[in-house]
């Protein structure tokens, strides 16, 4: 096994006296600010003196136990105590360590974490952080990649749709069809279907506006989970329709896949 801290090290970067920040969120997806290049300031922002160290480690989850190297960052100095409309909030000055820009946003990190902290004491959590993966170049997204092919977890498919990526707008806006939601969690999965004009694009754009589409069983798990559980949400394709197909034909196709997948006992269908 590789350790990321071993890593690091052999390019020459010391890590000296650093936290771990296990980055996730809602509704402001740190995936999507590191893929718009607005990471920094994203991680700038905190609601507490969260980085009480020399350096930060950042990582950006994926998926439960898969993480995104988010680069090493210098803490400069003490945070800025900043104040409005009753909410209270610390700005700090960063700066990104240079020499490891071939694995920020190429190496994908294994790491069960098994507790809600975000702030973990460096030398306690290290050796846990296994590489488990090396992208070929740093992780984006490219133009539409294929109906079978799209696999996106929540913060993707909010910086699909709130950037309106041409691409996948026109791809997803043409067909009709059957999705499929899993809860990486857990492994339970909704199934879901998409018709009218916008197809695809008109559906998964409800999601980004409220992560559970207005879904009886996603609401309720929602509301017990807390919204940032959407993070674990993973969006694919399940069949495609022509967008001229009729509300009924899509549901059947619907119906069909619930079946299959058993969707209503086993998941987050009600009906």
């Amino acid at each position: 096994m590789l350790k990321l801290s071993d890593l690091i090290r052999l390019s020459n970067v010391e890590l000296g006296h650093f936290k771990i920040h296990c980055a996730t969120g809602y509704p402001n997806p740190p995936l999507q600010a590191f893929l718009e290049g607005k990471f920094k300031e994203w991680q700038e922002y905190q609601t507490k003196r969260n980085f009480q160290c020399e350096r930060i480690l950042s990582l950006i989850q994926i998926t439960t136990g898969r993480w995104l190297f988010a680069g090493v960052w210098n803490v400069h100095g003490t945070p800025l105590k900043k104040s409005e409309s009753k909410k209270t909030w610390f700005a700090y000055s960063t700066s990104e360590v240079p020499g490891l820009e071939h694995l920020t946003g190429r190496a994908i990190i294994s790491f069960k974490r098994t507790f809600r902290a975000s702030y973990l004491v460096g030398t306690r959590y290290a050796d846990l952080l296994i590489v488990s993966e090396i992208l070929s170049e740093r992780i984006t997204l490219r133009d539409f990649p294929g109906f079978s092919s799209v696999l996106l977890s929540y913060a993707e498919l909010s910086h699909v749709i709130t950037r309106s990526l041409p691409s996948w707008r026109a791809a997803l806006s043409s067909v009709a069809g059957v999705y499929l939601i899993t809860d990486t969690s857990c492994g339970r999965h909704y199934v879901g279907s998409a018709y009218g004009t916008q197809g695809f694009w008109g559906r998964w754009s409800l999601y980004v506006e409220t992560p559970h589409g207005f879904n009886k069983k996603l609401q309720q798990l929602l509301s017990e989970q807390g919204l940032a559980h959407a993070t674990h949400f993973r969006y694919s394709i399940l069949e495609i329709c022509d967008v001229l197909a009729t509300q009924d034909e899509v549901l059947s196709r619907e119906s069909h896949w619930k079946e299959a997948l058993g969707s209503r006992d086993f998941g987050y269908n009600s009906n």
